[in-house]
């Protein structure tokens, strides 16, 4: 296999790596209590400001 086709295959797969990781981890800090009580929090404060 020439060596250009092995790196391009080698970035191919880390960037569907990264991509799989950083999808988990928006995931992860959307559904985190902290997440929701920070919303909440958010909207409380945007309710007494009104």
């Amino acid at each position: 296999m020439p060596i250009g086709l092995l790196i391009l295959v080698c970035i191919v797969i880390l960037l569907v790596i990264y991509a799989v990781i950083e999808t988990a981890v928006r995931r992860g800090i959307d559904s985190s209590k902290t997440s929701q009580k920070i919303i909440e929090l958010l909207e409380k404060n945007n309710r007494d400001e009104k």
